[in-house]
């Protein structure tokens, strides 16, 4: 998705759905037990993943069944029920429901000083709470005005798409797409055949195998880029594959909350990262960027689609947009702000890329003094996010009103085994790409030469393993070396 729904850029919000599912008279709110339950009931019923008990409340009706949101899960596990799953009807649903006791209140904890939120959207110093991918609650809608989430909430909250047929894989989804009316024509479409070279999608098996016998290519649009160890990266320009980038962020939608559909997706590159085999190329996720972006983002959106999860692509492809910004030149960082899940991913990337740079910059140089400019220049990493990272892993102390930056053997060594370098990694040198060129006298701000370089007369410590360097983002000097 080119960009998330608190962007600049000028929108098309997908419209509330004009045809309704036919829905049943509605009871007398004299007997709440009386089919068919009222919008807003609760009700138990039969989960059927594994057959437990679960509150829920009924959101909309058909006829004859009811689409619930589960009280304990996200709303991507809402879905449509049939009556014969109800366990137990409003009323004692109703009492279960206050019988519970209050969810605990967790108190907030703090690590270290506050050095604000950097330019990657990110603020340390609150550590969260972080579950499970299924009952994770996201705080996406961060930044939308209230206006703007009941608007966003109206028109999402029930899924027009049941599943999608991509390759091999049948995949439940997860939330609303704006796909045209044509393809839901009554409501809601239990399954959608998407075509995985072209992302074209189909109400029929039999359309989409006519289309594959009529479309050739075996390969996403645009220029290939990467290749190694089974994995091949493509880049799609928006404005020359604007149909294929168009239905990408249709397909991408079913599974992002946060995010609002643009038709214009001109300003934008595409990355889609694909498996290879003998029988084509086949997309794992994908990841975008504004061709020029006035803050310095290096990544609009970010997904691995379901089937292709826990196989550390997420963090290849954050690896990927880092590894084009350090063959522009540039530091970056990703569009803010972060769900919950985008904060923990970026967190344990940039940890890994930090302590590892730490430890080879270590083990070939000497003296062992380091910047955290010189820290952004070599990683590509902002330099408010080196800093709330290292923040986070402890290593930033505070010495007569100067922060220091604090490791040595033993606490590096600890820090390389909970942050590895994941595989699969990117190769740089499988890499053929060249930046993309605008043609503005414009000074480049993120631009790495741009950077105040850490000079000799910037140094007010005698110490020869601390170098001493003004951070462009703060006021204060900032001293960061190893003792």
């Amino acid at each position: 998705m080119p960009r998330s729904t608190k962007g600049s850029h000028k929108k098309k919000q997908a419209e509330p759905r004009k045809k309704k599912v036919e829905v049943e008279e509605d009871v007398s709110p004299e007997n709440p037990d009386a089919e068919p339950f009222a919008v807003g009931s609760t009700l138990l019923v039969r989960w059927t993943p594994d057959g437990s008990a679960r509150l829920c409340t009924v959101i909309e009706r058909g006829v004859g069944r009811y689409y619930v949101h589960y009280h304990d899960f996200n709303r991507r596990m809402d879905e449509w029920i049939r009556s014969d799953r109800v366990l137990e009807k409003p009323s004692k649903a109703a009492a279960r429901k206050q019988a519970e006791p209050p969810p605990a209140e967790e108190k907030e904890e703090f690590s270290g000083g506050n050095y604000g939120r950097g330019s990657g959207a990110l603020d340390f110093g609150r550590k969260r709470k972080i579950t499970s991918v299924e009952d994770m609650e996201h705080d996406e809608h961060e930044g939308l005005d209230e206006a703007s989430l009941r608007e966003h909430e109206e028109v999402t909250k029930v899924k027009n798409v049941g599943s999608v047929e991509l390759g091999r894989f049948v995949i439940e989804t997860w939330y609303f797409s704006p796909f045209p009316k044509e393809v839901y024509p009554e409501g809601f479409a239990e399954c959608l055949y998407v075509c995985e070279h072209t992302f074209s999608f189909f109400r029929h098996k039999s359309e989409l195998v006519r289309w594959s016998k009529r479309v050739k290519c075996r390969h996403p649009p645009g220029n290939e880029i990467y290749r190694s160890e089974g994995l091949a990266m493509f880049e799609v320009d928006g404005a020359q594959h604007t149909v294929f980038c168009q239905n990408l962020c249709y397909f991408a939608k079913l599974f992002l909350d946060h995010k609002t559909l643009y038709f214009d997706v001109d300003p934008f590159l595409f990355y889609v990262l694909t498996e290879y085999d003998e029988f084509g190329y086949h997309p794992v996720g994908y990841f975008s960027k504004e061709k020029r972006s006035e803050v310095g983002y290096n990544l609009a959106c970010i997904l691995t689609f379901p089937p292709y999860q826990r196989k550390g692509y997420g963090r290849f492809l954050i690896a990927f947009s880092y590894a084009l910004s350090r063959k522009e030149g540039k530091v970056g960082a990703p569009e803010k702000p972060l769900s919950d899940l985008g904060h923990v991913s970026y967190r344990s990337y940039w940890a890994a890329t930090l302590v590892d740079h730490f430890c080879n910059h270590r083990h070939h140089h000497h003296p062992k003094a380091l910047s955290i400019m010189e820290l952004s220049k070599a990683t590509s990493i902002m330099a408010d996010d080196v800093i709330a990272t290292l923040q986070y892993l402890g290593l930033i102390r505070c010495v007569n009103g100067i922060s220091v930056l604090w490791a040595d053997d033993s606490i590096l060594a600890k820090l390389r085994v909970r942050y590895p370098i994941k595989l699969p990694a990117v190769d740089p040198s499988q890499l053929h790409w060249t930046p993309y060129v605008h043609f503005e006298n414009k000074r480049d701000k993120f631009s790495i030469k741009a950077k105040r370089p850490t000079t000799p007369e910037n140094n007010n410590n005698n110490n020869p393993t601390t170098t001493t360097t003004t951070d462009h983002h703060h006021n204060n000097k900032v001293i960061e070396g190893y003792d």
